[in-house]
């Protein structure tokens, strides 16, 4: 805009003010509420074109498929293809969760995505004694390709992604899925999904925690290495920014810290001599997306045209493909209320279309009665019937971006992402110059790890002392009897599966786990691939305790220390 006419506006705002606004004000007043973002940004009273002068539309913004692609990285959009519905689950048993994902295929729901129980997310056996208690109980038991072979029958590779959320034995479960593959005969190039394969969030946040910081990112390098030569359609990683969000970071860091994280990707990637622009359309991310409407959307927004601009600008990739920001999204968990269960209807519907306004490429919708157990099956329909009513009936997916261009939108999309690139430029600082070294720095000075907790510390403090509403909890409460269906995971379910293990062990060629695990070991040593040993370790039935323990013979296991 030009100087004259932003200073006509700003005359005439001030008219407005001077004219209309103050009488209206010294009558009525405000409401005596936090204006401001769950960052802490400020959120003026209105917005006008002196606020957005500064952006260029063609720079900035751009159109939809175009770099820096802020409108979206396809030209379509959702009017070419909805995003995917993508519903987390798993429990108990291989068969439970085979059932539970067919129900949901005949629902609608147009991809998979894996919840692992928790001795399998740290990578211990089923029979483990620190497993006892766990198995089935957060998600689905998973100990040795059986399970695989159980979890994915009648359901063809071919056709379906799958999503694995699963970090430190991600190498593993992805030598599953390979193995599956080639067990239906499906050409590993074809095969299509994403592990989430993110450890460095796990050191901020999350603490599913195994092996320490250097050999956790060599092995994901590993997995890049390995993954452009034999799964090209495949997703290797999902950086996430759901589980910093979810520990009680603020948008701003959510938005920081993940693309921090990614950018120490690139860099060990390109350390290790791959080919950027072969990797890059391989990486994904992994957004909350919570209650402040507006501010998620601008989040995903800045997303896209930061990963844009650092891809092009400072790591040279070529290729358009390796400028795209393509991201999953869930629902805020931490959102979700143990009082009046319903309400969380209503708050998982404004996140997920946030989530779409922001121009996700799949998405999870949290069922209601996740702050109690794992999601009955009425509840799952429920999530599910969110996302088919918002992308059939609310017209919402029609247009590209339909925000754009609202003052206030891209005001709140330029402020995220520069305050966004004040924390990557603290990390890069502390890495001088690297961001990979800044972020293992960050990680053992517990620079995100405090930075978080002070932003989960003040959220908490403005819930209980009344400064933030929460609607059923602070205010608005009532009394009431829980009367929704809980679902339970049979105590039975551990003895199957220690059953099924011990069965296993003793039907596999010994001779050939021992082998394929001593190949394993000398790849370890010796700094080399892991992922070909892997892959035979599984295929001959190793557990995935037993390959988990080769490495932490190898590299050692972390203890997470205290940060005060």
């Amino acid at each position: 805009m030009e100087n004259r006419k932003i200073e006509e506006m700003k005359k005439e705002r001030e008219k407005w003010e001077n004219s209309c606004l103050a009488p209206y004000m010294d009558r009525f007043g405000e409401r005596d509420e936090m204006f401001e973002t769950l960052s802490g940004i400020k959120v003026n009273r209105i917005y006008d074109p002196t606020d957005t002068a500064h952006i260029d539309y063609i720079r900035d913004i751009n159109y939809p498929g175009q770099y820096p692609y802020t409108r979206g990285v396809y030209p379509t959009m959702y009017r070419g293809r909805l995003w995917t519905m993508r519903q987390f689950s798993g429990f108990g048993t291989a068969e439970d969760t085979n059932a539970r994902w067919k129900l949901l295929l005949k629902e609608g729901q147009t991809g998979l995505s894996t919840a692992f129980d928790f001795p399998t997310l740290m990578g211990i056996d089923s029979d483990s004694p620190l497993a006892d208690g766990e198995v089935g109980k957060v998600g689905v038991a998973v100990d040795t390709l059986k399970d695989f072979e159980i979890l994915f029958d009648g359901i063809p590779l071919d056709r379906v992604s799958t999503s694995f959320t699963i970090n430190p034995p991600a190498a593993v479960i992805l030598a599953m899925y390979v193995a599956i593959g080639d067990m239906q005969g499906v050409p590993r190039e074809q095969l299509r999904g994403t592990i989430q394969n993110d450890m460095l969030k796990e050191f901020h946040a999350q603490n599913t925690l195994v092996l320490p910081p250097e050999p956790s990112v060599k092995i994901i390098t590993d997995i890049f290495e390995w993954g452009v030569e034999n799964v090209p359609k495949f997703n290797l990683i999902s950086i996430s920014g759901y589980h910093i969000r979810e520990a009680g970071s603020t948008a701003v860091q959510e938005l920081a810290f993940t693309i921090a994280d990614g950018m120490a990707y690139v860099e060990a990637a390109i350390e290790r001599g791959i080919d950027i622009d072969r990797l890059a359309p391989q990486l994904s991310f992994f957004f909350n997306s919570h209650n402040n409407f507006f501010e998620e959307i601008a989040k995903f927004r800045a997303a896209r045209r930061m990963w844009a601009r650092i891809m092009r600008e400072e790591y040279g990739a070529k290729d358009p493909r390796s400028w795209w920001l393509k991201f999953h999204t869930q629902t805020a968990g931490c959102s979700l209320t143990a009082q009046q269960p319903l309400n969380n209807i209503v708050r998982t519907t404004i996140q997920a279309m946030a989530a779409v306004l922001g121009g996700t490429q799949s998405l999870h919708t949290n069922s209601f009665d996740e702050a109690w157990a794992l999601p009955s099956e009425e509840a799952v329909r429920v999530a599910l019937r969110t996302q088919q009513i918002i992308a059939f009936e609310s017209g919402i997916p029609d247009t590209i971006d339909p925000l754009a261009g609202s003052y206030y939108v891209e005001w709140l999309t330029d402020k995220m992402e520069k305050l966004a690139w004040n924390y990557i430029e603290q990390i890069r600082k502390m890495g001088e110059g690297s961001m990979l070294r800044g972020v293992l720095k960050g990680i053992e000075d517990g620079f995100f790890v405090k930075e978080i907790s002070r932003a989960a510390a003040e959220y908490q403090r403005d819930v209980e002392e009344g400064r933030r509403t929460i609607v059923g909890v602070n205010r608005y409460t009532i009394e009431e009897k829980l009367n929704i269906p809980i679902l339970k995971v049979d105590e039975e379910v551990q003895r199957k599966q220690i059953e099924r293990l011990r069965r296993i062990k003793a039907e596999r060629d010994d001779e050939a786990v021992k082998e394929a695990l001593n190949w394993l070991r000398s790849a370890a040593e010796n700094d080399e691939n892991v992922m070909p040993a892997i892959l035979q370790a599984v295929k001959v039935y190793a557990t995935e305790g037993e390959i988990m323990g080769v490495l932490k013979e190898v590299y050692g296991t972390y203890r997470k220390p205290v940060i005060i």
